[in-house]
């Protein structure tokens, strides 16, 4: 919990650092704050849940889950993250505004779902929690539907799908 802790204040530094930049240059700014985006192109070894299921799956390894696996998570599919950023980016919106898919799975579901979509006959193993693994992340949008008019709109199947064919 430390670790989120010390990560939450450093990006609040980091967007205080920038609302000074523009008040002392007088040049635009935004600042978005992305949540779990996911879909092609990601890394397969970058620890992301995932790419992480995906790349276990396919290379028929059992699913690693840390915990239960209740802690929760919601992703956005990068199409949409990216047509969120193109419209804050040409608004008149200056402030903090979080882009991110509000639903929410746990992540012993999304080993299910993406087992039950490459390999049904999969494991599914059991690690510790590590001490500083959120419980929660889930974006209040409801900034961006107002000021944007915008929110996600690929269902997590659909991206699931062009993910795991993109690996």
């Amino acid at each position: 919990m430390q670790a989120d802790k010390t990560f939450t204040n450093a990006k609040r530094l980091a967007e205080a650092l920038c609302f000074d930049y523009e008040r002392m240059h007088n040049v635009d700014i935004r600042i978005m704050r992305i949540f779990n985006t996911y879909g092609p192109r990601m890394l397969p070894n970058d620890g992301r849940v995932i790419s992480n299921f995906v790349v276990q799956a396919l290379q028929e390894k059992s699913l690693t889950v840390y915990g239960e696996g209740k802690q929760t998570r919601s992703f956005c599919f990068f199409d949409d993250l990216i047509k969120g950023m193109n419209l804050l980016m040409n608004s008149s919106h200056k402030r903090p505004i979080k882009l991110g898919n509000p639903d929410e799975y746990s992540i012993l579901s999304i080993a299910e779902i993406i087992r039950s979509k490459i390999n049904p006959k999969l494991k599914i193993i059991h690690q510790p929690l590590p001490s500083d693994d959120p419980n929660r992340r889930k974006p209040n949008i409801n900034l961006a539907r107002e000021k944007l008019d915008w929110q996600s709109k690929i269902d997590f199947s659909e991206g699931l799908d062009k993910t795991i064919a993109y690996f």
